[in-house]
């Protein structure tokens, strides 16, 4: 591996894995903060921000081929004073900046490189460079003119600088200036047409290349299906088919990790085989929370096992001993202990003469077979531009155990068999590779997300293991991730260190997280933290007067523009997640602040909602889910009795996304649904046994206490 680093610049202080990546460049790199203001103000320099996380391959990249070359670091070091960023630390500085850049150029993505005036304002930006290149303008030359331009045009910079901000930030709020109505029908028309428009009916997903999971997407399917179940019974199944042999195509293809479990982070190509090799903690949460769902209206074990793989993944390799979830696993890694540079993927393909070696020459041939691995390797050309797969195979199910079997001339379940022990040999094999860089930070957000998934498909599948990680780490945060136990909440913990405080989409992913994990376990502490963290979340970052939260604190000093955001991209923003969290508590609590908080919200979004109801599938749902979401199931009696988890079963196998349960248990949880709801004192269990109690509005039915009854009352 790679010879002891000769530099060592400020970045060696810091506990963020990314940093510390840098922390060996001769670029004299600086963190985010008054020391690099004061230096750039002091010295007449203009800013250079770089952006980036420890498992992005093209920082990587950037930084192997500019960052660590002596002379291009010295030119920087020159004219510039150069801050290293972490967007998963700072998501507010990347998404400020991100946003001028995406503006300005008409793309983003990361590493982000903006050049800015020591007020922090922006005049040039853009991603990824080359140090020098023939087809557009190498990194080295870009900073000799960015300099130039500093020296003979300040004034000209200067000015520029202000009015793009200015711009950009009226813009932003000329966005959403007004507030309107969006009806619900209309605003799912939209969405189903689009996305229907959008479909790839070959392979699945919603675009050509590349395709990236959007389980949000998927989610919101299933809602359309039971929106269109009466009205429209060829929508309705043409939703549900698109979600479902989205997430069959995804799962049979090489983003999803075969032998260890666990999702890619896209693919580079439109069939879902060769993926871009890094596997992120949001995603596991929210296709976990889709591959339940998909089971739950499917009732195919596939759905299931595939769940269950990314649970084992989770729980094996993104744990904390203490129970919170890392970040993400690199797509880059040494292929072998004496490798000198890494390389993407490394960690995951295969030759096929080492399937064969490890195998043997018939079970491997047949291994083979069912996972697309060929002999010359089976990357395309343009999936592999750098050359990196060549000869190399990522694993797919290329054919089913029964196609598999017929070729073979053997039965199914021995060709099952043969792909069981196959797996668990390749990944004994796999272990003993280098493994790709795990950053260990424990990011609120990602961990709210997570804590859903595993909720969700705890209570479906009846897991209680996953049910225990996600308590687990809701505990994690509660105790390490606040200032003081359960509140005032951190963004990021790393290394017994917590100081930077949350943004609102860390409190938007861990009250959603909170909420599931009570419709899980019936635990009310979860839901009393999740309405004070919607407290603290009101308070820091609510717009009172127009409603909608910003993304960023209102008292920040280094933060130049005010963003609310509502594209649901890898992350669901935090005004989408806030619609969906305040309607369900609104149904939890009978409080109706709630619901005047998610009416105000949607209406000052409702320009989005009717234009582009694709691009935010979650704030869809918030607007399902408030005017819809009325339905209570009130389980009356002693949770561990057979009785009522025989009705809780009921509740929890089925898709009832209007619906939400609340536990009547003769003590601290009734009093507590009952603060805004006195009806709720009065339902108590029937002759001596666990009741249901089905309630829409202010309405209630007779409780039940058989499960059959209870099906037909939900009509499921």
């Amino acid at each position: 591996m790679s010879d002891a680093p000769k530099h060592t610049n400020a970045l060696i202080h810091e506990k963020s894995p990314y940093l510390l990546q840098h922390a060996h460049n001769p670029v004299n790199w600086l963190p985010w903060g008054e020391v690099a203001f004061e230096k750039a103000r002091t010295e007449d320099k203009p800013i250079l921000l770089s952006s980036g996380y420890s498992t992005c391959h093209w920082c990587h990249v950037m930084e192997h081929e500019s960052f660590e070359n002596e002379e291009i670091a010295a030119v920087m070091n020159e004219g510039f004073v150069c801050i290293k960023l972490d967007r998963e630390e700072r998501p507010d500085i990347d998404l400020t900046y991100m946003t001028y850049v995406q503006a300005a150029s008409g793309h983003g993505g990361w590493p982000m490189n903006v050049f800015l005036t020591p007020e922090l304002k922006p005049f040039y930006g853009g991603t990824y460079y080359p140090p020098v290149t023939n087809n557009r303008i190498g990194w080295k030359d870009l900073l000799g003119e960015i300099s130039k331009i500093w020296k003979e045009d300040r004034a000209g910079v200067m000015e520029r600088a202000r009015n793009s901000i200015d711009k950009l930030q009226a813009h932003l709020e000329s966005e959403h200036s007004s507030a309107g109505e969006a009806e619900l029908t209309p605003v799912l028309d939209k969405a189903y047409s689009d996305l229907s428009g959008s479909f790839d009916y070959h392979e699945g997903g919603f675009s050509s290349s590349p395709k990236f999971p959007r389980p949000t997407v998927l989610n919101l399917l299933f809602r359309l299906h039971k929106h269109y179940a009466k009205s429209d019974e060829s929508q309705s199944s043409w939703a549900l088919e698109m979600a479902l042999r989205t997430l069959r195509a995804m799962a049979n293809g090489g983003l999803r990790d075969h032998l260890g479990g666990g999702f890619h982070r896209y693919s580079v190509d439109g069939y879902w085989h060769v993926p871009h090799y890094e596997k992120m903690l949001y995603d596991q949460g929210q296709l976990l929370h889709a591959y339940a769902e998909g089971y739950q209206l499917s009732g195919s074990e596939f759905h299931a096992q595939i769940a269950r793989q990314i649970i084992d993944y989770v729980k094996r390799d993104l744990t904390h001993p203490d129970g919170g979830f890392y970040s993400a696993e690199d797509a880059d890694s040494f292929a072998t202990a004496e490798s000198e540079h890494k390389t993407e993927g490394a960690f995951y393909v295969w030759k096929a003469a080492e399937i064969d070696e490890i195998l043997g020459a018939r079970e491997g041939s047949i291994f083979r077979y069912a996972y697309g691995a060929r002999k010359d390797g089976n990357a395309r050309p343009e999936s592999d531009p750098q050359g990196e797969l060549k000869g190399l195979n990522t694993l797919f199910r290329a054919f089913t155990a029964k196609k598999t079997a017929e070729y073979f001339k053997l039965t199914p379940e021995e060709v099952d068999a043969i792909l069981k022990t196959g797996r668990e040999r390749l990944l004994e094999a796999r272990n003993k590779r280098p493994r790709p860089h795990l950053d260990d930070k424990v990011i609120t957000a990602w961990n709210g997300l997570m804590i859903a998934g595993l909720a969700k498909a705890g209570a479906v599948l009846g897991e209680a293991s996953a049910l225990t990680l996600a308590e687990r780490a809701a505990q994690f945060l509660h105790d390490k991730l606040c200032r003081e136990p359960g509140k005032g909440l951190l963004r990021s913990w790393r290394d017994g260190e917590a100081k930077i405080g949350a943004f609102a989409i860390d409190y938007a992913c861990l009250i959603h997280g909170l909420i599931e994990l009570h419709q899980a376990t019936l635990n009310v502490r979860w839901l009393q933290w999740a309405e004070a963290l919607q407290g603290e979340l009101d308070a820091q970052f609510g717009d009172k007067e127009h409603g909608g939260y910003f993304s960023t604190h209102t008292d920040k000093p280094d933060s130049i523009m005010r963003i609310k955001e509502d594209y649901d991209g890898v992350e669901p923003s935090p005004n989408s997640l806030a619609a969906v969290n305040l309607a369900r508590l609104a149904a939890l609590t009978a409080n109706d602040s709630y619901h005047e908080q998610a009416k105000k919200l949607l209406k000052l979004f409702h320009q989005s909602l009717i234009n582009s109801a694709s691009s935010v599938p979650v704030m869809v749902m918030g607007l399902d889910l408030e005017q819809r979401g009325k339905q209570q199931i009130v389980l009356a009696g002693d949770s561990n009795s057979a009785e009522f988890k025989s009705l809780l079963r009921v509740v929890q196998e089925h898709f009832l996304p209007y619906a939400v349960v609340l536990h009547a248990d003769g003590g601290a949880a009734q009093k507590y649904h009952a603060k805004h709801n006195e009806a709720i004192t009065g339902m108590k269990p029937v002759n001596g046994s666990a009741a249901a109690y089905v309630c829409e509005g202010q309405t209630c039915q007779a409780p039940v206490t058989t499960a059959d009854a209870l099906k037909k009352l939900l009509n499921v």
